[in-house]
C-alpha cells in the first residue's frame, strides 16, 4: 500500500491490527508525529514518512475518501462490516482507489478495522481525539515549558535593571557633575584651567566683577596665556564702568587676553578646550554644573560664537566717542526693555546695572521724550516706532 497506517486501529476485541506495518509498530513513533501525520492527511500536506497524502474530503461528491466514507454511513448495522472490495464493488470504483481512499481515512481516525480487517466508520470528533489529542497534548507542554523559561530569565531581569541603572549614573557622572560647594566650584576651575591645552571662553555678565574675584582669576588666566592659551572674554557694556574690571582686562589683555562687551544680559559660562563647560544653577550662587556632554558643549560654544561676533572690544583707554556710543546703546536696550513693561529693577538686573544708575538712565530717556511717567514714556516710544518709516 502507497499510504502505511500510521493510526494503530483497533479491533472489536481492543486488540492491535494486524496490518499495521511491523517498521511503524517497532520504530516507537512518537504520539506528536502520528497526529502531524493524520493532520497532513487532513490537509493533503506531505506526511512524517515524506509519502503525499490524498486530499482532504471535500464537498465533491466523487471525491474517494467521500464516497467511502458515505456508504460506509449508509450501509445497514444488520450487515456485514465491508471490506475494500465490497467497497469497490458497490461504488464501481478500481480497488486500488479504494484501497488508497480506506488507508487515507484510517490515517485519519474516520475508519477502524476490526479483527477480521473489515472496517467501520468513526464519528468525526472521536476521530479528532484521537488524531489531534497527542498534538494538543504536546502544545500544552511546551506551552507549559515556555512559561516555566520565561519565568527563569525574567527572573534576571530586576540585575540587568540594576546594571542599566548603575551605568545610567556612571554616565550621568561621566557628561555632568553637580558641584554644590563653592569650594568645590573654585577647585574645579582651576584644576580645568591648569590641564588647559588650547582654548578659554569666559562668558560673565552682570556689569563690573568684585576685587576679590578678579584677583583669583587674573592669577589662573595669566598663566594659561604665558602657555599659549588663547582666551576670549565677555562682558556687558556696564563692566567699561568698573575700575577693577578695566584693571584686569588691561592686565591680561598685554598678554593676549581678547576682551568685548555686549549691551544686553547673556548666559554666564566658561569653556574650557571646547570638550568642558561650567555653567552657574540657577538661585544657588556657591553652585555649578560640569558639563561635558560633546553635543551640549558645542552648542554652548556656538552660541558664544554668536555672541563674540556681535560684541564690540573692550578698550582700556577712555575714549569720548567709543563712551558715548556705548552709553547711546545702553539707553537705547533701556527703552526697549521699557517698552516691554520690565521695571527698574528688572532691567537693571539685565543689563548689570546699579538700580540707582538705571533709574537715573530712565529719567534721561523720560526727559527726552517729554513723559511725565513710565505709562507715557512707554506710549511715547511706541508711537515713534510706528512712525518710523519702515525698510
Amino acid at each position: 500500500m502507497a499510504i502505511p497506517d500510521i493510526l494503530r486501529a483497533e479491533g472489536d476485541d481492543g486488540t492491535p491490527d494486524s496490518t499495521v506495518p511491523a517498521d511503524t509498530a517497532s520504530a516507537g513513533t512518537a504520539p506528536e508525529s502520528i497526529a502531524l501525520a493524520a493532520i497532513g492527511a487532513v490537509t493533503g500536506t506531505t506526511g512524517a514518512t515524506g509519502t503525499g497524502l490524498p486530499a482532504p474530503p471535500s464537498e465533491d461528491t466523487e471525491d474517494p475518501l467521500t464516497r467511502v466514507y458515505t456508504c460506509l454511513l449508509a450501509r445497514d448495522p444488520a450487515r456485514p462490516p465491508a471490506y475494500s472490495a465490497d467497497l469497490a464493488a458497490e461504488l464501481e470504483l478500481p480497488l486500488s482507489r479504494v484501497e488508497s481512499a480506506v488507508s487515507a481515512l484510517l490515517d485519519m481516525g474516520l475508519l477502524r478495522r476490526t479483527p477480521d480487517r473489515a472496517v467501520l466508520p468513526v464519528a468525526p470528533d472521536e476521530a479528532v481525539q484521537r488524531t489531534l489529542g497527542p498534538l494538543e497534548r504536546e502544545m500544552r507542554a511546551r506551552r507549559q515549558h515556555m512559561e516555566r523559561t520565561r519565568e527563569q530569565l525574567m527572573a534576571f531581569m530586576p540585575l540587568y535593571e540594576s546594571h542599566l541603572l548603575r551605568l545610567t549614573h556612571l554616565r550621568q557622572a561621566e557628561y555632568v557633575e553637580l558641584l554644590t560647594d563653592l569650594r568645590a566650584v573654585r577647585e574645579a576651575i582651576t584644576e580645568l584651567g591648569r590641564t588647559c591645552e588650547r582654548e578659554v571662553m569666559t562668558a560673565q555678565p552682570g556689569g563690573g566683577r568684585r576685587a576679590e574675584v578678579l584677583e583669583e582669576a587674573v592669577a589662573r588666566d595669566e598663566e594659561l596665556l604665558r602657555r599659549g592659551v588663547r582666551m576670549r572674554v565677555l562682558y556687558q557694556h556696564t563692566a567699561r564702568f568698573s575700575s577693577g574690571t578695566c584693571a584686569y582686562v588691561e592686565r591680561v589683555g598685554r598678554l593676549g587676553a581678547q576682551v568685548r562687551t555686549l549691551d544686553d544680559e547673556f548666559m554666564r559660562m566658561l569653556v574650557f578646550d571646547r570638550s568642558t563647560a561650567v555653567i552657574p544653577v540657577p538661585d544657588d550662587p556657591h553652585a555649578a554644573v560640569l558639563v561635558r556632554e560633546p553635543h551640549v558643549v558645542a552648542f554652548m560654544v556656538g552660541a558664544y560664537e554668536r555672541l563674540w561676533l556681535e560684541a564690540l572690544p573692550f578698550e582700556t583707554e577712555w575714549d569720548r566717542q567709543t563712551i558715548m556710543d556705548i552709553s547711546d546703546e545702553l539707553k537705547q536696550t533701556i527703552v526697549r526693555l521699557l517698552t516691554e513693561g520690565l521695571t527698574d529693577a528688572a532691567i537693571a538686573r539685565r543689563l548689570g546695572l546699579s538700580v540707582r544708575s538705571c533709574r537715573r538712565h530712565v529719567a534721561d530717556v523720560m526727559a527726552a521724550l517729554g513723559a511725565e511717567s513710565r505709562f507715557q514714556a512707554g506710549y511715547l516710544l511706541a508711537q515713534q516706532e510706528r512712525e518710523q518709516p519702515g525698510p
